[in-house]
């Protein structure tokens, strides 16, 4: 069973650190299999605007998308996910981000399409979840 620290100081008064909770815990007979901190590892990877979302030149089920990610330009980005559109904030690993179980993104070729980083689903990014669309993030996210 994965237990948040949110949800945990929600129910209890918890006015000890992790590791000291986590050895409470242990003494009582509770066993912690783990300690997991959420985003960790995630360098590399922002918050993005999808600007447009154009059907991709050579691909039926592929779209072709310009993210504002903060930088000069926008990130050109193919996509295979159908969730989504113009105006979501959406993850995006930008080039060089290493997303948990070891995967770097490049700038690569898609069907002929340069794609400058990948949109995420919550899963890519270790969080769990739902696979089968990317992670739709709160209109107000920064």
């Amino acid at each position: 069973m994965h237990v948040s620290m949110k949800w945990l100081k929600e129910l209890v008064d918890v006015n000890v650190s992790v590791d000291e909770l986590v050895d409470r815990l242990d003494m009582t007979g509770t066993a912690v299999e783990s300690v997991r901190s959420v985003g960790e590892g995630l360098e590399g990877v922002v918050v993005g605007s999808v600007l447009t979302k154009e059907r991709h030149p050579d691909a039926d089920k592929l779209t072709y998308c310009s993210v504002d990610v903060g930088g000069p330009e926008p990130l050109r980005i193919v996509c295979g996910a159908t969730n989504f559109e113009a105006g979501d904030k959406v993850p995006v690993a930008c080039v060089g981000a290493t997303l948990p179980g070891g995967f770097t993104i490049k700038k690569t070729k898609l069907r002929g399409a340069v794609s400058e980083g990948m949109m995420c689903s919550a899963p890519e990014l270790g969080l769990g979840g739902d696979a089968s669309g990317l992670l739709i993030l709160p209109p107000d996210a920064p």
